[in-house]
């Protein structure tokens, strides 16, 4: 079975240093992502010292359930020591070396075979970079490459889905279909289009309208997009599977091979993004193969090393990678850590791990379907909506009404209310708006399954009696 570091023991395991000293040092020089600073630092930020299994410790010494597998990415959970001594031992023999100057290493040679298993036939062709964000902007450089050296230079407009989330670089924020992540930077940039409605839907579906009819619409919107765009200036179509940060959606049933089909029939290269779905989270290698589509390009990060160590990978069909290879011009791209030696060997033996202990797969849909279970229950409390999921994914939206699906005012109030009490229960739930998200290690057991539910809905109760006593 899976080792973990015994490390279930109280605050500051290691005796150097407090709560204050740490939250200290941390308001005066350190810059968090996605914060309104002055809040936090008014708050002090909860420090986290140590891991175990599905398990976090504080350094207050409190227990915490990690329902979000961190952020979607602890595959395997916390303190594998298997993970740990391969990580050691591959510094020991070579801790760094680039992948520029016509060389590789044995490390980033065997990750690229064994992803190449892994992903659906042609896409066996693999680049590596370090974060889902780089991995998009690589995937992006690739598809325009590509289409100039096809002879089709106009192919530059990039389609997605509002909502969808991509990163936070300058492209594949531009890509994002969140506002907010636009306009305090300038962005999109031009050549990124965006396309609605996003296929939700519990909060997109029109009245009288079935699910197989609204799969349709949504589709038939990417067809009119391109249309409007016209076909020879469309290069890609990037989608989630699973749309993750923008609220956690599961598409409708027939949506993805409707969307394949419109993408061939005007030779618009189809990019599934699977950087929250990839090595499991839908209970399939990848979240394109759960959804019965083949996609040209596949961009992946998070599960490929269970968060341990940053490492990303683009994956690319036969044709993409072979009109790249096959040109006389330089691809000038790249990054110092493209392939590092110790993110592959760490990458390599994840995987390992994920077959070893049949994670993905049937082993793995058996937890699964447990955990849906646990989730549909949920439906009954009062503050419930909805429930949906797939795989170890879950979301519950947060409604005053639920015939009317009325939302608390103001709205983000209820999320970050039920966010609070979650914490304070020992469990990780995130919030976006008033939907609440849950994606847990993958080696969570059926009885953490129900600590994991008996604490969701404690912290509902305790949401529910604080909304309505305001």
């Amino acid at each position: 079975m899976l080792q973990h570091n015994p490390a279930d023991h109280g605050p500051d395991p290691d005796g150097n240093g407090t709560t204050e000293l740490w939250q200290s040092l941390d308001n005066a020089h350190h810059l968090h992502p996605f914060t309104v600073h002055h809040e936090l630092r008014d708050k002090n930020p909860r420090v986290m010292t140590h891991g175990k299994g599905v398990y976090l410790w504080d350094s207050d010494g409190n227990k915490i359930l990690d329902g979000m597998a961190g952020l979607w990415c602890t595959q395997l959970g916390y303190g594998v020591e298997e993970l740990a001594d391969v990580a050691s031992a591959s510094m020991k023999e070579l801790s760094y070396y680039n992948l520029f100057f016509q060389t590789t290493t044995p490390n980033a040679a065997k990750l690229s075979a064994l992803i190449a298993e892994k992903t659906p036939a042609g896409l066996d062709q693999i680049f590596f970079a370090s974060s889902g964000s780089e991995a998009n902007d690589s995937a992006i450089k690739f598809i325009w490459y590509y289409w100039n050296l096809k002879g089709k230079p106009n192919k530059k407009a990039i389609i997605s889905r509002d909502k969808s989330y991509h990163g936070t670089t300058v492209a594949a924020a531009s890509m994002t279909g969140l506002p907010f992540m636009h306009d305090i930077f300038d962005l999109p940039l031009p050549q990124m289009k965006h396309v609605g409605p996003t296929p939700h839907f519990y909060a997109y579906g029109h009245e009288g309208e079935s699910e197989a009819q609204f799969a349709e619409r949504c589709a038939q919107a990417v067809e009119d997009k391109i249309l409007e765009l016209g076909p020879d200036n469309v290069a890609a179509f990037i989608g989630e599977p699973v749309m993750g940060a923008g609220g956690l959606m599961i598409p409708p049933e027939g949506y993805w091979p409707r969307v394949e089909a419109i993408c061939k029939k005007y030779d618009v290269l189809l990019w599934s993004d699977e950087v929250i779905c990839g090595f499991g989270r839908t209970d399939n290698w990848f979240g394109c193969q759960t959804y019965g589509f083949t996609p040209d390009i596949i961009t992946m990060a998070k599960g490929l090393s269970s968060g341990y160590i940053p490492i990303s990978a683009v994956a690319l069909n036969d044709e993409i990678a072979t009109t790249i290879a096959n040109a006389d011009s330089e691809m000038a791209h790249g990054f110092t850590y493209s392939g590092h030696p110790v993110a592959c060997a760490v990458a390599i033996r994840n995987i390992q791990l994920l077959e070893e202990f049949d994670l993905i797969g049937e082993a793995g849909k058996t937890t699964s379907d447990y955990f849906q279970q646990k989730l549909a229950e949920l439906g009954d409390h009062p503050l419930v909506g909805q429930t949906r999921g797939i795989g170890k994914l879950g979301a519950i939206e947060l409604v005053k009404d639920k015939p009317t699906k009325t939302r608390f005012d103001p709205e983000g109030h209820a999320g970050m209310t039920c966010r609070q009490f979650c914490f304070d229960n020992g469990v990780i739930m995130r919030a976006v708006d008033d939907t609440m998200f849950l994606s847990p290690p993958l080696v969570i057991k059926p009885e953490e399954v129900d600590e994991l539910f008996a604490l969701v809905r404690k912290s509902l109760d305790d949401t529910h009696k604080a909304l309505m006593s305001a």
